[in-house]
């Protein structure tokens, strides 16, 4: 499916999307537990993967218009009786992985060809320093798992710099085993407020995790328990709606975006970034709306260590921005989907833009850029189709982003709420 993009001006409000990171984790901690109702989810392809883990591991997973209830299986995980099936989303394979080392059996773990070409060795070996068996089928660290064979927790020594998704399956999973978990962390951590969002969910079910001099630990024998958990807006998300505002805004008027309240989302930086490049951004922490009008940027210098899911779109408003925009500390970026270091550069030198990329980052040459439409691949990056659409607001006549339906992933809503600010934008 291909979204055709031609020049725009946007203006009004728009909701953002559920959280897809919060949502993965009430589903899985709610899992761990009896029964949880969790409202306002993400109801997209990667959350309904860590639903479906839950029942194979012996839950129950209804999802109706706004809300999923789930009947957990009591912190003991059953052996599946067949493959888990991750599709693309790799915060399930990875949280799931560390669930299944609970198992008294074995359980198998796969997803599509994208997900089966991501490092997975680091969670291997920790649930096997652990007392569980964890191996690639292929011996190369990647999926397709076996994992299995009653995880009992203790001390453990992970890398930090390749996901901090294995730091939260680790205490997800270390919460309900005898002897509990505690993390030694041998590099630094990457994208250290997902830890952060994993520490906030689990209070909410009343489970304790802690930050030490040397990593994490959380204590074993703990038990989930939530009647009802609440999933707040996606930042992620967030961060192409106001891009859209801050690149193509209707003069004079404003883009206001709902559902933004304040939480331990690493994302929310965006906001700080819009600033520094000199946007009209305001946000209002208490009614939980941030609105942003057109301005002209200039280009800034941002370490995405802690937040790799904005590097397209703070690419794409460099591309935009007077000056270079350089965006470093960005080498595990190169880890998700897609290769979303070289996928951003590819693209938007296609449509125009002057860029250099380095292992751990990409310059954005603002001032040496002028966009015009192309065809651009999405490359199945959900992050990659929002974020190149937005550069087709402002590229002369179309552009056209191949891949488009990726978007399912995580704003099934996307492009409808583009066309209701005002974008020329269709799908077919």
């Amino acid at each position: 499916m291909d979204a055709h993009v031609s020049p725009s001006r946007v203006a009004g409000r728009a909701r953002a999307p559920p959280s897809k990171s919060y949502t993965h984790r009430a589903i899985l901690a709610a899992g761990y537990g009896e029964g949880t109702t969790v409202t306002g989810p993400l109801d997209s392809a990667d959350p309904r993967a860590t639903g479906r883990a839950v029942e194979a591991f012996g839950g129950r997973v209804s999802w109706g218009d706004d809300a999923v209830a789930v009947d957990g299986f009591g912190g003991r995980p059953a052996t599946p009786e067949d493959v888990i099936d991750c599709a693309n989303s790799g915060t399930t394979m990875r949280l799931v992985a560390a669930a299944a080392g609970l198992t008294e059996g074995l359980a198998v773990l796969t997803g599509d060809g994208s997900l089966r070409s991501r490092p997975q060795g680091p969670l291997l070996d920790a649930v096997e320093q652990l007392g569980g068996r964890a191996e690639s089928t292929r011996r190369n660290g990647r999926a397709p798992l076996v994992v299995g064979d009653t995880m009992a927790g203790g001390d453990v020594a992970i890398p930090g710099d390749v996901s901090s998704q294995f730091v939260t399956a680790l205490l997800m999973a270390g919460a309900v085993t005898e002897s509990g978990v505690e993390i030694e962390l041998e590099t630094d951590l990457k994208s250290a407020p997902y830890v952060e969002i994993t520490r906030e969910v689990l209070a909410d079910f009343g489970v304790d995790a802690e930050r030490t001099d040397a990593g994490f630990r959380v204590p074993g024998g703990q038990t989930y328990a939530a009647d009802e958990y609440a999933v707040p807006g996606d930042f992620s998300s967030i961060s192409y709606l106001l891009a859209a505002g801050a690149v193509a805004g209707e003069p004079g008027e404003s883009v206001v975006v709902e559902g933004a309240r304040p939480s331990a989302q690493g994302d929310s930086a965006v906001v700080d970034v819009l600033d520094r490049m000199g946007a009209d951004v305001d946000w209002d922490r208490e009614a939980g709306e941030i609105a942003v009008r057109g301005s002209a940027l200039a280009g800034v210098e941002v370490d995405v260590g802690d937040t790799p899911d904005l590097l397209p779109t703070i690419a794409v408003l460099g591309a935009v921005a007077d000056g270079e925009t350089r965006i470093g500390n960005a080498e595990h970026v190169r880890y998700k989907e897609t290769d979303r270091v070289a996928a951003m550069a590819e693209s938007l030198e296609a449509l125009g833009a002057s860029v250099t990329e380095e292992r751990d980052a990409l310059t954005v040459h603002g001032g040496d850029s002028e966009l015009s439409g192309a065809t651009v691949r999405g490359r199945g990056d959900h992050r990659l189709v929002m974020a190149l659409t937005v550069a087709g607001l402002v590229a002369e006549g179309e552009t056209t982003v191949a891949g488009a339906e990726h978007v399912d992933v995580s704003f099934p809503g996307f492009f409808e709420a583009m066309a209701d600010l005002g974008a020329d934008v269709s799908v077919e």
